[in-house]
């Protein structure tokens, strides 16, 4: 029996289901300072969860609850679904059940935390990794203590008035533990079940280091997760991917920002897992299978064979783009400096091609400065590079404190609207103001709602694109000509390798993760590994599903 009882709640109802790896890792970091912690995953109950938690709130006394917020919505550009009006419904569901104080966090949380955490009307958030503050939290609760002292801490004081305790650190840094393992279980009640997560959604995930030194212009991450890397030790980072392929879970994806990112790091991390299979036959490591998430750089010949030998499933790479004029101010380091070539991305392709490790190229259409033109010739060079696979997304989701989010609201200034500012759910010009013209609550909310409450996720897609007026002058506007465009540069021979995004009718096929119909299959089919590694054998694979 511990100190007290720390109930954590999984709200995320996208399937195919995403293993909610922060809710083992605050359990792994509660735990050790004695507290009892039950784990109510809602996932695999999106069709009627209110009863378990209605049956778990009943049953039990919480000292504090902690909901994960995973994702506030899908970020694709073509579907631009919201997640949070269910997370809502979990937390007042959980208001009824318990007087307990609420606390929410997680990387979609962070991306906006303090209108989130007066959106949900909750008493504290936490903004990046969230485990020291969490335990502190539940200590100074047991206590019967102050929470205001907790450096770091969001906490709600009502009335659109969300403060963060200070002093604070930016996140990153001490908040994350660095020494052990997390400790990862399967068909353990009242926790989360990785084996099961593997068997329904297909991947494994682990941490090797959090934090990101990069800047680039459509990315959320160091603002969510910290501006420096923090990186774990080895030695725990693969205890904890061996204690996942003990349990049957052989597909692993790391969760870094980049896993090739501080890349010293990165082949310490590989080269014990080649030691313990060299030493070991009976390993369990000798089944992994890893996928990964890197730049164009820093990538050498010592990292793509140490991938080879560790079991790399495959590299999902992101160079975004082709043209330099495109590229630069976008895809930078802390400092501005561009840090990468499309000749690094080719020569990333042929090390893979090399080794036999399967490649998915990921190219971001629609960013500032994009044109047919540079279109064209981004879709044709990224073809050129041989991927097993490669992916365009047209438009980006634009957020408080990524630098383009940042950047929009400068522009908008307040007083006018912006071409390219779009969303499917605006009634009106889209006006940002910039945060030194309101409160911190209402600069982060208007990235998510109107000025009268609806929903509005605020996107960007280059106004230079080929579109006809009507479109360029709604902030509803749904560049379907740039869509067809891009359909129409892929070659047909090439379209079994290619992920495109869709309007209604326009193709069967979907590139979007959330309740995607191929992916669906694929699970139900007992396919595991990294959606993208199935997606030229689509279809014969729903041929033989059908």
């Amino acid at each position: 029996m511990g100190k007290a009882l720390v109930t954590l709640v999984n709200p995320n109802f996208v399937y195919p289901p995403i293993t909610p790896y922060a809710l083992d890792i605050l359990t792994t970091s509660l735990e050790a300072d004695g507290f009892d912690v039950e784990v109510v995953d809602l996932t695999f109950h999106r069709d009627d969860w209110e009863g378990p938690l209605r049956e778990h709130l009943a049953t039990r006394d919480p000292l504090l609850v902690g909901v994960t917020i995973r994702n506030t919505d899908t970020i694709y550009a073509q579907q631009q679904r919201v997640f949070i009006d269910t997370h809502l419904d979990v937390i007042n569901a959980i208001k009824e059940g318990t007087s307990a104080p609420i606390i929410s966090g997680g990387v979609g949380f962070s991306s906006m935390p303090f209108a989130l955490t007066d959106y949900f009307d909750i008493p504290y958030g936490v903004k990046g990794p969230g485990e020291q503050i969490m335990v502190r939290l539940a200590r100074t609760l047991l206590a019967g203590g102050n929470p205001d002292d907790i450096p770091g801490l969001l906490v709600n004081h009502g009335e659109g008035r969300v403060r963060q305790v200070l002093p604070f650190a930016a996140p990153g840094g001490e908040a994350v533990n660095t020494s052990t393992a997390y400790v990862r279980r399967s068909a353990t009640p009242h926790k989360v079940d990785n084996e099961w997560y593997y068997r329904t959604g297909g991947l494994g995930n682990i941490l090797t280091k959090n934090g990101c030194v990069y800047a680039c212009s459509h990315c959320v991450e160091p603002d969510a997760k910290g501006t420096q890397f923090t990186r774990r030790g080895v030695a725990a980072v693969v205890d904890e991917i061996e204690s996942l392929t003990d349990q049957g879970i052989y597909d692993v994806h790391t969760t870094d920002s980049e896993f090739n990112l501080a890349v010293a790091h990165t082949k310490a991390v590989l080269t014990e897992i080649v030691r313990r299979k060299s030493a070991d036959p009976a390993t369990s490591l000798h089944g992994l299978r890893l996928w990964v998430y890197v730049q164009p750089t820093p990538f050498d010949e010592e990292l793509a064979t140490l991938l080879a030998e560790a079991g790399c499933g495959g590299i999902n790479l992101a160079p975004d783009h082709v043209r330099d004029d495109v590229l630069d101010g976008w895809k930078v380091t802390g400092g501005g400096r561009r840090y990468y070539t499309f000749e690094d991305t080719q020569r990333v392709c042929s090390l893979a091609r090399e080794r036999d490790i399967p490649t998915m190229v990921e190219v971001l259409l629609g960013m500032p400065g994009e044109t047919a033109d540079t279109m064209r010739e981004c879709v044709k060079r990224t073809l050129d590079l041989g991927a097993t696979v490669t992916g365009y997304s047209l438009g980006i989701r634009a957020f408080p404190y990524s630098p383009l989010g940042i950047q929009l609201a400068q522009d908008c200034d307040g007083i006018r609207t912006v071409r390219g500012l779009q969303s499917n759910t605006a009634r009106e010009p889209i006006v940002l103001r910039p945060k030194g013209q309101c409160s911190t609550v209402e600069y982060e909310r208007q990235f998510m709602f109107d000025r009268h409450g609806r929903y509005r996720p605020v996107y960007f897609l280059s106004p230079e694109l080929p579109e006809v007026r009507e479109t360029l002058d709604s902030p509803s506007g749904r560049w379907a000509k740039s869509i067809e465009l891009l359909h129409d540069l892929v070659p047909e021979e090439d379209l079994y390798r290619v992920m495109l995004p869709t309007l209604p009718g326009l193709t069967q096929d979907d590139n979007n993760y959330a309740d995607n119909p191929f992916l669906l299959r694929l699970i139900e089919s007992g396919y595991t590994g990294a959606f993208w590694s199935h997606w030229p054998r689509r279809a014969e694979i729903m041929r033989d599903v059908a």
